[in-house]
């Protein structure tokens, strides 16, 4: 009978069956107190924890009536260990006390582990330890393999919570070895699981999401339904990376039923989902319901993290109802416990206080500083430069944001994707925000400082772009594509095709969020003096956001100057009518765009147009003004100029050397108004050019043509994906080209013409960073793109494409070739129109 307990636990249903036909046997007192037993089990996993404790009750009464004391200190540990899924506490205390007087050897050992177990879910790690460390001992004489490997699994559980991690790897390790050669399903998911946490805890996020990711297929596997408590964590690995999204829907999505011990927690993680994804009003009635349970079945422990979630929500909703002394509390008693929400909670409690206060609180979340956590060391350093605000202390503001962002780096090492590293940018937000304020009043330290806070995804090649192998969720969404293409022109129903999209972009996100990097090494920010060595006779213009003001940075002939132009708001109210008349001139209708010219050149240059000289200009916008139609100043109109992310990466981009031999290579899309018009007379002006169009378009034929290619262009519809950067699309003969496609191109084309819409519009991420097809083929390597920004007109296109490569085929950059066609466009408004919404990037 004992092995109907062990089946509970790895195969319910089949335990559930057999305990119901001991039952239905009329056995003895000893086999019905097992049968019971196991359906108490079965029922407390499931989350049904009254039914749980009713059977669990007849299993004690029969256990008695059995006159074997040790049976009944078994049945009522389970009893206890249930009555803390059904969130009291301290009644699970009280019966695991009882259980374990008087026992002995085997059974002390099985009850002490059990005791452990109810401990940690109390928050009573530092109680739980030595309880454990005696069990394991005595569990290892005995022999019983099952119960050493789930005792090496608590042990773990509870070293992770104490920051002993490797201490927790190697219960894990030792776990799982066992737990291997036992076949024990349900422990063996667990230990899984321990494995993804530990991944998050060292900081190798790609490695915890592919664990969890793994966990969950093992699970589906198994036939066992997912545990609410494995649910909670992946979406903590998720929040950690910048998942917010994803994290939210995966809490939402569970439907299962949840005891309260595990409610509490659940929901407690809920509260910082909805926090992170900017729904304060949802995260603070959440965080309370958590609180409120932890405080019902006495778990301060895990209740103090719930009041901090909704402190921080408070915050965010402005709403400062008695939160000062909450705050404070909160604060205070983190700092006791030395956790790792430590640093967090005094810089809030510093920002809420007032006088000496504030100092203090800031002075000792900067204590933190040193710790192993990359991310509590960020907020450290956050704290202490808070801390130096406070005293004028201005380089020792900017050394602390310095220190805090270097944390972050370590943070994103190991991360491969070019998407995840991009919102990893988002933990240093603040960091950014305060240093910029403190760098701004000098303008070669705010140019250091931008370099340092901008773009940096874009600074090493994405971890696929090496992978010879597609993985087979890519190829299906390639196909899907191609069959939606289809349905769209024969005018057929593509509801069902729309929703496996939707189902395939989350397998294909999901896998390569699970990549690591191919290398740790970071590239260093630009410096200033390489900066002003490289300009020459161009100029660099750098635009940063400093507290909602838009500084303009001019570096030109050794020198660095500063001015401030118009506020963000001012410059956004703008953006807008600007895109429509792009969008008329799209459209064949002409459009005077001289008056939102001129409005947007005061707004974002404002008076530092005086500083530029007759050269060619090189702008590093912010992120959100970096697919702004820059032609439509009057300033820029007729001079070249080139549009970049950083400075750093305009450097790189120099720093490509032309490929030598390296073709030409043209490609035409299907469907196209013009049916890609440009393309025959390009392919004449250029015999030994690869030609790709009507069916020889495929995407693996366009793939292995751009790799190493010295120009590339690429007529096709373009789909810019606001909600997904990484899907932003151009249409080939059998499916969608997307941002994922490109990322797995081995050598990057030196440069690329891309005519389709929006084919250079970049989605802001994180801090300042970006995304898109032309910020994946600036990762790979690429040194110059030519791409709208906009709705462009396909028969003006078509015109201007052939003149544009008549002045590169001169010798002309990108940004002369442009210059060159905006100029002839002048007297046509359509055609200047679609010129403006041209952008050259890079060199």
């Amino acid at each position: 009978m004992e092995d109907l307990l062990d089946l509970a636990l790895d195969q319910p249903e089949e335990a559930r069956r057999r305990a119901e036909v001991v039952l239905a046997a009329e056995p003895d007192e000893l086999s019905r107190s097992y049968a019971y037993q196991c359906l108490g089990i079965v029922l407390r996993d499931a989350g049904s924890t009254v039914e749980a404790l009713a059977a669990l009750r007849s299993a004690v009464r029969a256990a008695r009536r059995s006159a074997d004391p040790d049976r009944v200190r078994d049945v009522r540990a389970t009893l206890g260990v249930t009555l803390a899924f059904d969130g009291r506490s301290r009644a699970a205390l009280r019966e695991l006390e009882t259980a374990f007087a008087g026992a002995e050897g085997e059974v002390a050992a099985k009850i002490a582990v059990r005791l452990a177990g109810v401990l940690t879910v109390l928050g009573r790690h530092d109680d739980a330890i030595p309880v454990l460390h005696v069990a394991l001992r005595e569990i290892q004489q005995a022999g019983n393999r099952a119960w050493e490997a789930r005792t090496h699994l608590w042990l773990a559980y509870v070293l992770l919570r104490l920051g002993r991690v490797d201490e927790a790897e190697t219960a894990v390790v030792a776990s799982a070895r066992i737990l291997a050669e036992e076949g024990a399903w349900v422990d063996r998911l667990a230990s899984l699981t321990n494995l993804a946490e530990i991944a998050v805890a060292r900081g190798d996020h790609a490695a915890a999401l592919r664990r969890f990711a793994d966990t969950a297929e093992a699970y589906d596997r198994a036939g066992l339904p997912i545990a609410p408590g494995f649910v909670s964590m992946f979406a903590d690995a998720y929040l950690s990376v910048g998942l917010t999204v994803e994290a939210v829907a995966l809490l939402r999505d569970f439907d299962a039923r949840i005891a309260p011990l595990e409610q509490a927690e659940f929901l407690a993680t809920l509260a910082t989902a909805l926090l992170a994804d900017g729904d304060a009003a949802a995260a603070v009635d959440a965080a309370r319901q958590s609180a409120l349970l932890f405080k019902r079945q006495d778990r301060p422990w895990f209740g103090l993290r719930s009041r901090l979630t909704a402190v921080r929500a408070r915050l965010a909703q402005d709403d400062r109802r008695g939160l000062v002394g909450e705050a404070a509390a909160v604060a205070e008693e983190l700092d006791t416990q030395s956790a790792d929400e430590a640093p967090l909670a005094l810089t809030l409690a510093g920002r809420l206080a007032q006088g000496d206060d504030r100092a203090n609180f800031w002075t000792r979340a900067a204590s933190y500083r040193h710790h192993p956590n990359a991310l509590v060391r960020a907020g450290a350093w956050h704290a202490q430069a808070l801390a130096r605000e406070e005293t004028h202390d201005r380089g020792g503001v900017l050394r602390a944001a310095a220190a805090g962002l270097d944390a972050i780096d370590e943070h994103r090492r190991l991360i491969g994707s070019s998407e995840l590293r991009a919102l990893a940018t988002t933990h240093g937000r603040d960091l950014t925000t305060i240093a910029l304020r403190h760098a701004a009043s000098d303008a070669r330290t705010l140019l250091r400082w931008s370099e340092r806070t901008r773009a940096t995804a874009l600074a090493q090649p994405p971890a696929t772009s090496d992978a010879a192998t597609i993985p087979a969720s890519l190829a299906a969404l390639r196909d899907n594509g191609r069959q939606l293409a289809e349905a769209r022109q024969e005018g057929a129903e593509t509801e069902e095709l729309e929703r496996e999209r939707r189902r395939l972009e989350r397998a294909v996100r999901a896998e390569s969020h699970t990549l690591s990097a191919t290398t740790a090494a970071q590239q260093r920010p630009a410096r200033v003096e390489e900066i002003l060595a490289a300009t020459g006779e161009t100029c660099l213009v750098e635009l940063v956001d400093v507290d909602g003001s838009l500084h303009v940075v001019v570096a030109h002939a050794g020198k660095v100057r500063r001015r401030v132009a118009g506020t963000t708001s001012e410059i956004a109210a703008l953006l807008g009518p600007a895109g429509m008349l792009l969008r008329r001139a799209a459209r064949g209708r002409p459009a005077d765009t001289g008056a939102i010219g001129k409005a947007l050149q005061e707004a974002v240059l404002g008076d530092a147009v005086r500083l530029l000289p007759d050269t060619p200009v090189v702008l590093a916008p912010t992120a959100r003004l970096h697919g702004l139609a820059w032609s439509l100043l009057p300033t820029l109109h007729d001079r070249p100029f080139a549009v970049v992310p950083s400075a750093g990466q305009w450097l790189r981009a120099r720093a490509t050397p032309p490929p030598r031999n390296a073709g030409t290579v043209l490609v035409a899309g299907p469907s196209l108004a013009s049916g890609g018009a440009e393309v025959p007379v390009l392919a004449q002006r250029h015999p030994d050019a690869v030609l790709l169009d009507g069916p020889g378009a495929t995407l693996t034929a366009v793939l292995a043509h751009l790799d190493g290619a010295g120009l590339v262009h690429l007529a096709a519809h373009g789909r810019f994906r606001a909600d997904s950067p990484l899907f932003s699309a151009l249409d080939l003969a059998d499916g969608p080209l997307t941002v994922h496609d490109l990322e797995r191109v081995r050598r990057a084309p030196y440069r690329v013409v891309l005519s389709a819409c929006e084919s250079g519009v970049l989605a802001p991420v994180g801090a300042d960073e970006l995304l898109g097809l032309a910020a994946a083929l600036f990762s790979l390597g690429t040194a110059g793109l030519v791409c709208s920004v906009g709705e462009v007109n396909d028969d003006a296109t078509a015109a201007l494409m052939v003149d544009l490569h008549a002045a590169l085929a001169t010798g002309s950059d990108p940004a002369t070739a442009l210059c060159e066609v905006r100029r002839r466009a002048a007297g046509d408004p359509v055609a200047a129109g679609t010129a403006a919404a041209f952008l050259a990037l890079g060199v």
